[in-house]
Parts: C-alpha cells; sequence; structure tokens
C-alpha cells in the first residue's frame, strides 16, 4: 500500500513525497518516529487534491504544520502526513491586512506587521509554530488571541471544497476553533490590523520578546507550554509549588526557568516526556486536588 501511494502521488505532481520520514525532523521536541508518507503541496490545489484522494480511499492521514505542538510516539504513524510549512508559506500586504499562507511562521508574520506600521500583533511574536496550528489553537499570549485580529479563514472543508469563513464563523474559544469541530484544514488567514507608529509598535513587540526570553526555555527542545490553563490556577505555579521544578526523567525534564515547559536534551524518547508529564499529572493531584490536561497533542501508534 505504502509504495503504491507513492508512486501514485509522485504521478499526480502534488509537491514532494518522502517515505519513511522521521518525524523528529519535523518536531520542536525533536522526538518522533517514522510516518508511512510525508506529502509537501506547493498549491491550495494540490492539498485538496490530496486531502480528496485521502478521504475518498478511507486512508488515514493527518495535517503538519511547524510541529511545535506535538509530541510523537517513536513508533511514529501509520498515516499519510501532510505537511504545510514552508512550501506555503508566502505573506503579503493588503492595505492595513496581511494576507498568510497557512505555512508562514507566526513569528515572521508578526515581525512582518510590524515592519509595515501595522500594530495588534505584537502579542504574537514569540509563539512557536506556524499560521495554520495558531488558528487551530487560537493561540495566544499576553492578554491577545488570534480571534481578536483574524479578519477571515480560508480552508478545506469536510466536503473538500475551499471555503471563507469570518473571524465570527470560526467559532474562537479558549486555545479551540471551528478548525478542531468540523475537521477543516487552515490553508490562509486574513489579519486586520491598525496602521501606527513604527518606535510604538516596535517597543511593545521588543518588551514582549523580552519577557518571554526571560522566562521560556527558548535554548531547548520542547514543545512550549504542555498543560492547559486550569480554571483558576496558572499550571505553571502548580506545578512549582508541587516542588516539581527541574523534576527529571532520564533525558526530558520540567524546565528550571518555566514549570509550564518540557524540555530535553535533543536526545529524548517519547517514553522519557511522557514519563514526566504523568508524573506532574499525578504530583500536582495529590498535592492540590487540580487535574491537569495537556495542551499539546499526543499522538502516535
Amino acid at each position: 500500500m505504502k509504495d503504491n501511494l507513492y508512486r501514485l502521488f509522485m504521478e499526480m505532481n502534488i509537491g514532494d513525497v518522502l517515505k519513511d520520514e522521521d518525524l523528529k525532523n519535523h518536531t520542536t521536541f525533536k522526538i518522533g518516529g517514522p510516518c508511512d508518507l510525508m506529502l509537501l503541496p506547493k498549491s491550495y490545489e494540490n492539498v485538496r487534491d490530496i486531502v480528496k484522494y485521502l478521504r475518498d480511499e478511507d486512508i488515514p492521514f493527518m495535517v503538519l504544520g511547524n510541529g511545535s505542538n506535538l509530541l510523537v510516539k517513536d513508533s511514529g504513524l501509520r498515516k499519510v502526513v501532510i505537511k504545510i510549512a514552508d512550501n506555503l508559506s508566502n505573506i503579503r500586504l493588503d492595505g492595513n491586512k496581511i494576507v498568510a499562507q497557512a505555512g508562514a511562521q507566526l513569528t515572521t508574520t508578526s515581525k512582518f506587521a510590524i515592519e509595515n506600521s501595522l500594530e495588534g500583533m505584537e502579542f504574537s511574536s514569540g509563539i512557536p509554530g506556524n499560521i495554520g496550528g495558531a488558528i487551530t489553537m487560537n493561540a495566544g499570549a499576553y492578554g491577545g488571541e488570534m480571534k481578536d485580529i483574524v479578519s477571515s479563514v480560508k480552508v478545506i472543508d469536510i466536503n473538500n471544497e475551499i471555503r471563507d469563513f469570518s473571524c465570527e464563523q470560526m467559532h474562537f474559544g479558549y486555545r479551540k476553533s471551528r478548525v478542531q469541530e468540523e475537521g477543516l484544514i487552515v490553508l490562509e488567514a486574513i489579519f486586520e490590523l491598525n496602521h501606527g507608529n513604527y518606535e510604538e509598535i516596535y517597543a511593545k513587540y521588543k518588551d514582549f520578546h523580552d519577557r518571554r526570553n526571560s522566562k521560556q526555555p527558548l535554548d531547548y527542545p520542547s514543545a512550549g507550554s504542555v498543560f492547559k490553563r486550569p480554571e483558576g490556577y496558572y499550571a505553571g505555579k502548580l506545578i512549582e509549588d508541587s516542588g516539581l521544578r527541574g523534576y527529571r526523567y532520564k533525558n526530558a525534564m520540567v524546565s528550571e526557568k518555566h514549570c509550564g515547559f518540557i524540555v530535553t536534551d535533543g536526545e529524548s524518547s517519547y517514553e522519557e516526556v511522557s514519563k514526566v508529564i504523568e508524573h506532574v499529572k499525578e504530583v500536582v493531584y495529590e498535592k492540590f486536588g487540580v487535574k491537569l490536561e495537556t495542551e499539546i497533542k499526543i499522538i502516535g501508534d
């Protein structure tokens, strides 16, 4: 099946096709075994044609962006992975709006806004991941979220049609959106911003950037904040107050710098990170009666 699919997609000319590609090369944790096939489409029509074929043939697949919110098992995935990253990462200006393809980095898009003296996107300047993932999760920081700046989103729906949804139609909530509800695939987002003073916008961006650098372990492989914020609490504070700062299992550990992060030395395994996650959950529940939920997505066979 895998070899047949490889030949088929090569003949379809839908972009690069990789066989048995290690997902550790495509996640910020640097963890994950091989997928059966990885496809890197170069147009929206490529994505639509791939998705339609896989759905019609009932072949399991997943869409991957920057891999910044994923923990992949060492056994990998018996699926087709559609990677939307550098292959679909164009950013352009349209008046006071920025049109960004799903594969564009969120930080790159934010800097593009600043360079064009557009304000409103500064909060996102250090959030890892790409536009597709940010829309999917309604990414946010420092009091701002995607829903505050999105004008519209272009997606592939469950019927394999390319459609545009307004911000209101995206059903944005805390770390969720219509993308998850309906299995949509993000192709592009339009952000509506305000013209402002470059120096003031840059100063705000730099403040957020410096705060993030001073508080987060950006020098080590991680997947960002591992746990969702429990109602009435902060996950990092609960973990710290549980005495878990620096807790280590082999090559994975709770960050000394920010207890909401789990970091590795770049040579860790799924088992090591998952052991740390489970230990943190158990200890926090024992001490505070709070059940932590993971914000990162754990996948694999």
